[in-house]
């Protein structure tokens, strides 16, 4: 069959909404998909969206994304039954060639069947994803820190030292310098007292960003919050930083009248699973990993 591929316009894209509502309706913790979301993903730059059509038929859609997990398929939606496989791999085919680096992944359920169509187009698991949960209902001590180490909220002014924290942590740029003001507009509530760190020596070492897990609360109801990832600079590591301030914010959610949070963590990092459920996590769903080595 003649499949042409061509870039999205916006007349593609109630078709495209409605073929991902359908397809990912049954998905843990599914949200739907919608005009505002997509034009707020492509106003950042980072996705691509192709459109697969054969005599000006729309067969289905593709995307790619550049995100911070790192260059993704976003999704894969095929309308037709027959020859589906054949219009998905001329897709991601397609989708591939915005590769950058030497990589890109697509993550899907653990134990899902998606992963042998996958496997067929040369992608291998590598990795996941966890998300994790834990119920609010009281206030946690917090773990001791060696001595000489505050534990405190962000003071006004002090996001330049945050984010070279959170960057040092991590090593590599995860917070741009124009974070915390993107934080502030996304979340009307937000500001240096969601923001969790601690200091040595007048120095801010780890940090925890907190948040209110809007998008789950306008859909499901509920106040549940949400946790980045602790961030840690090397030398600070193993002295009890990311729990001590993993607990300070969920006392601080639960303060703030929310009865749950949630977090992600790669499922590689055993030591953080194995904190995280120490202090109260549980893995509530996990997402495989599938990567392709590009030529």
């Amino acid at each position: 069959m003649s499949v042409q591929i061509r870039a999205f316009t916006k007349e593609d894209l109630s078709t495209i909404i409605d073929l991902l509502n359908e397809r990912n309706r049954e998905s843990y913790e599914f949200i739907p998909f919608t005009e505002e979301r997509i034009h707020s993903w492509l106003q950042e730059g980072r996705l691509k969206i192709l459109v697969a059509e054969r005599n000006g038929d729309f067969l289905g859609s593709a995307a790619y994304n550049d995100g911070h997990w790192g260059e993704e398929v976003e999704w894969l939606i095929v309308s037709e039954i027959l020859n589906r496989k054949v219009i998905g791999n001329t897709l991601v085919e397609e989708i591939e060639k915005y590769v950058k680096n030497k990589t890109i992944f697509v993550a899907i359920d653990a134990g899902s069947p998606k992963a042998n169509e996958w496997m067929e187009r040369g992608y291998k698991t590598e990795g996941g994803l966890y998300h994790m949960i834990a119920k609010l209902d009281g206030i946690k001590p917090l773990p001791k820190v060696p001595e000489g180490i505050v534990i405190r909220g962000l003071l006004p002014r002090e996001e330049k030292e945050l984010i070279e924290a959170v960057n040092a942590g991590f090593g590599w740029e995860r917070l741009k310098q124009d974070a915390f003001q993107k934080w502030k507009d996304d979340f009307p509530d937000f500001s240096e007292e969601w923001v969790h760190v601690a200091e040595s020596d007048g120095r801010i070492v780890s940090a925890v960003v907190a948040k209110q897990d809007m998008n789950h609360d306008k859909f499901f109801g509920g106040k549940r919050g949400y946790l980045g990832p602790a961030a840690t600079v090397p030398e600070y590591r193993g002295k009890n930083l990311a729990s001590a301030l993993t607990v300070r914010t969920m006392n601080f959610l639960f303060e703030k009248g929310m009865n749950a949070t949630v977090l992600y963590t790669s499922e590689q990092n055993a030591a953080s699973v194995a904190l995280l459920e120490k202090i109260g996590f549980k893995i509530a769903h996990h997402w495989k990993f599938m990567r392709k080595a590009m030529p």
